[in-house]
């Protein structure tokens, strides 16, 4: 995101844009990639919800998110832009508030990789996740990413 500081992410936080909503959708290509044609929309302040409820030293991707999202509505999949736009304004409006923390660094992209549109950036993600006991692993030579070894082991399980 650009010109963060300029932001009111709370304000963004609560802002439903009319959601939840479903959307029907009919391209072949996108119903063969997500396993079916009825897409669910979250609102911003859901993630945040799911996102507070990961405890010290678990951690959970944005897919399992959108996964358990899908499920608990009767969708078949949660659109994924909008995850990843909510789950970083989710971050940024903790990072915002003086209290009342949003653990948003245990919120990890797919496979276990660090978010870089997190406050503080990869650099940032990775203190807090090595303060929890996680080991973070670098992977690449020209375009290097992170990611939280046997991230598999540590996934918080929504119910």
């Amino acid at each position: 995101m650009a010109k963060e500081d300029k932001k009111d992410f709370n304000a963004m936080l609560h802002d439903s844009k009319d959601m939840p909503k479903f959307q029907i959708i009919t391209d072949r290509k996108s119903i063969e990639k997500y396993g079916g044609s009825k897409m669910y929309f979250a609102p911003p302040i859901d993630y945040d919800k799911v996102m507070r409820q990961v405890p010290h030293g678990k951690v959970i991707t944005v897919g399992k998110i959108r996964e358990y999202f899908a499920k608990t509505s009767g969708a078949d999949f949660t659109e994924p832009i909008t995850a990843g736009i909510f789950v970083s304004i989710a971050a940024w409006a903790s990072y915002q508030r003086s209290n009342d923390e949003t653990p948003y660094w245990r919120t990890l992209k797919a496979k276990g990789e660090l978010n870089a549109k997190y406050p503080g950036g990869v650099e940032a993600q990775k203190e807090k996740l090595e303060a929890e006991g996680h080991v973070i692993i670098q992977k690449g030579r020209k375009n290097i990413r992170y990611y939280v070894k046997d991230y598999e082991k540590f996934l918080f399980d929504l119910r």
